[in-house]
């Protein structure tokens, strides 16, 4: 098929005029400030932060900016991240492993083939779903991943604001600080929740590509994985470029047939380890609002739905379109510029990490693809 039908022109179409759904732009926009003003949050934040020895020297280096309001909320999540103890790094790297392990399970190629043949598609394996017609793929694709993954993340976000956030109230009930969390409990609750949502992105866009015939255990389509994890959890304008950049490259080299004999399991391991990291620090400093007492809760969970949301959002169009490119290559040449994927308002640079997958790729020996 040389041409698009009139269903995969519009799909076309939509990509163009993408956005991101109502909360995941609220997000995206005001980061930790959707439950609070970005004052008021700074200020209990800090305030709560005063009271654990792990946190103190953030606090100290960060009192004076809170006040500001929303790039203050920015600053101080960094210094939050960064008065993690030492050891979260380690504890993260382990779970991160051990989560890493079973996100896919359960995720089967013969699964989807088989959907797609009681449907009567004339598909045998995997690959063959490339050449099916986009209306086909829809036909089998569904929308439960849309509010799976959310629904999931957002149990996870509800339950570390309960432990970040929760024994403020015991504290007040009971009039006793030893009540209230301890720093290694904070920070646990964190590291926790980043390497659980971080598995769940994962497992979610494995999903979303194998729907559209791509198997994530190919060592290339984890670093296309990787960078979509990237553009959904991105919100300054800088981040945001850096995962649209590695999106566009990273679809235009699968598309031409690179060649990736270089591209070992180990390099992928190498990127993904140096992923991982930065995905740590992102997400906390994102995610400061959980400190809050009380109301931390429903922004744990309200954060990590948003933040899945968007995983999922962006992993349909990224590969909705890639599946478009390949079959139609020509249709690049009347995609309009900064289309994909427009989330919304651009947040500032200092609420987030920029973060490139072709870059790490590049320093741990694969190709290099600037």
């Amino acid at each position: 098929m040389t041409e698009p039908s009139a269903y995969e022109l519009d799909a076309w179409h939509n990509i163009q005029l993408f956005k991101a759904r109502p909360l995941s732009r609220m997000i995206s926009n005001a980061g930790e400030q959707v439950a609070v003003g970005a004052a008021e949050l700074g200020q209990r934040a800090t305030q709560y932060l005063e009271k654990h020895p792990g946190a103190q020297s953030a606090v100290s280096r960060g009192q004076k900016f809170v006040a500001k309001g929303a790039n203050a909320v920015g600053a101080g999540a960094r210094k939050a991240a960064d008065a993690l103890p030492d050891w979260s790094g380690a504890a993260f790297g382990s779970m991160r492993q051990t989560v890493g392990r079973v996100s896919r399970v359960g995720l089967s190629p013969k699964r989807v083939v088989a959907s797609h043949q009681k449907r009567g598609h004339d598909v045998a394996r995997l690959l063959d779903l490339r050449r099916l017609d986009l209306e086909q793929i829809d036909a089998v694709r569904g929308r439960g991943a849309s509010l799976y993954y959310p629904a999931i993340a957002a149990l996870s976000g509800a339950g570390a604001g309960l432990v970040i956030s929760g024994g403020e109230l015991a504290t007040a009930a009971s009039a006793g600080a030893a009540a209230a969390p301890s720093g290694a409990v904070v920070a646990g609750a964190f590291v926790g929740d980043a390497a659980f949502v971080l598995g769940l992105a994962s497992r979610s866009v494995g999903h979303v590509s194998l729907l559209y015939g791509y198997d994530p255990e190919e060592p290339s389509e984890k670093l296309f994985m990787m960078s979509v994890v990237n553009a959904g959890t991105a919100m300054s304008a800088s981040a945001k470029t850096a995962a649209m950049a590695d999106i566009s490259r990273l679809t235009q080299a699968l598309i031409r047939g690179k060649a990736w004999a270089v591209l070992d399991r180990s390099i992928v391991a190498q990127v993904y380890k140096q992923f991982a990291k930065a995905f740590e620090v992102r997400f906390t400093k994102q995610s400061l609002g959980k400190v809050l007492p009380a109301v931390g809760i429903a922004v744990g969970g309200a954060f990590n739905w948003a933040t899945l949301e968007s995983i999922v959002d962006v992993a349909d169009v990224a590969y909705r379109r890639r599946f478009l490119l390949e079959k139609y290559p020509h249709l690049a040449d009347e995609e309009a510029p900064r289309t994909f994927p427009n989330a919304g308002l651009e947040g500032p640079d200092d609420v987030d990490e920029k973060i490139s997958v072709i870059g790490e790729l590049a320093e741990a020996g694969g190709p290099d693809l600037h």
